[in-house]
């Protein structure tokens, strides 16, 4: 990719989403010799409801970026139900469990070392000719009257998550939002997160599943665990959910953390399901949760949204190529994660723990294959 540089341009890309994904995005555009602005609405150390879970392939990932935040060992993934367990130790060696925190202050500083600025401000509009884009912006807090500004890029990335702005702005939503098609708001799943101080008992991530929905147990330092909950929104309405499930519906996951402490406050993310009419519109590419999003049933969230990032700034100039290279990078994850999201859905959810305690060579190859 040629750097424009034409004296009108603020920045040959401008990335909006200072998250991990825009984050790595921004490298990935400055070891390209490309100017770049990050654009992010919210300031300090950026935090999120997910597993918290690097797999291998993920945590090399981050590594190549030049970042490498501090975390626990994992070294595999455990199913867990119904009394019966399936165990899978990764092949080739550990992952990482990472508290967003710090995964996020390790690669802003590996952005901020490579000379991507943030700029803290809102994004409100988009129009785009045959040079490039002009994005209109709304610097600090609202109502602290600040007046908008328009910043001019020969590319935009949209990497601004669940909830895309650049997604709505660049023409790129559905028809109809996703997930309505699977019973309405009470068929779209939802995730809460929260920490608890309490020394691991494990090397693995274990998942807890449950008759309504699933818990993500990773251990994220020598004295703290992270548990993830994901479930249909009913089940998990407000904090009482998270509580009410451990009590009712994991015994075992709520015999370890009795005697623990909250280490943080409850957060939530929702509905995990998103789609993108494509991932690309003119000079927008969309990258990450952004582009579209099936669920987080496999973990596989950050791996391939790094994937993205790298395959978005080397076709920035190819519509077509990066749609491919998209494709291509999520292909294993959008298969896995709808089958497994299918099966958990539907009455023979009981059988996946099961299946995978009585056939461990298939649940090892799915393991390795989301670990790569």
């Amino acid at each position: 990719m040629t750097p424009a540089h034409p004296g009108d341009l603020d920045a040959d890309v401008v990335v909006v989403g200072a998250g991990p994904v825009g984050l790595a995005a921004a490298v990935r555009a400055r070891q390209a010799g490309l100017r770049v602005l990050v654009v992010e609405r919210r300031s300090g150390t950026l935090d999120k409801a997910c597993g918290e879970g690097l797999l291998p392939g993920a945590l090399r990932a981050v590594r190549e970026l030049g970042a490498d935040p501090p975390g626990h060992p994992l070294a595999g993934i455990s199913y867990r139900g119904g009394g019966r367990h399936a165990d899978h130790r990764f092949a080739a060696g550990p992952g990482r469990g990472v508290r967003r925190t710090a995964l996020h202050a390790a690669l802003a500083v590996r952005a901020a070392d490579a000379g991507a600025p943030v700029l803290h401000a809102r994004t409100t509009a988009l129009r785009q000719d045959a040079a490039g884009v002009e994005v209109d912006v709304l610097p600090g807090d609202p109502g602290d009257g600040a007046r908008a500004t328009t910043l001019r890029a020969a590319w935009v990335l949209g990497c601004d998550g669940l909830h895309s702005t650049v997604r709505r702005l660049a023409g790129l939503e559905p028809g109809r939002p996703a997930g309505r098609s699977r019973g309405g708001a009470a068929g779209r799943r939802y995730g809460l997160r929260r920490h608890f101080e309490v020394a691991p008992w494990s090397d693995l991530v274990e998942v807890h599943w449950s008759p309504r929905a699933e818990a993500y147990v990773t251990p994220v330092g020598p004295d703290r665990v992270g548990v993830a909950l994901l479930g249909p929104g009913p089940v998990l309405r407000e904090g009482a959910g998270f509580d009410a499930l451990l009590r009712g519906e994991l015994p075992e996951l709520a015999e370890r953390l009795a005697a623990a402490s909250d280490a943080g406050p409850l957060l939530g993310a929702g509905p995990l399901r998103r789609r993108s009419r494509r991932r690309t519109a003119g000079r927008v590419r969309l990258v990450g949760d952004a582009s579209g999003y099936v669920d987080a049933l496999t973990g596989e969230g950050i791996r391939v949204g790094l994937a993205q990032a790298e395959a978005a700034v080397a076709h920035l100039d190819d519509a077509a190529a990066y749609e491919r290279a998209w494709r291509a990078a999520t292909r294993d994850y959008r298969a896995l994660t709808t089958g497994l999201l299918t099966w958990a859905s539907s009455p023979a959810r009981g059988a996946i723990v099961p299946a995978a305690a009585g056939a461990p060579w298939l649940y090892g190859a799915v393991v390795e294959r989301l670990a790569r």
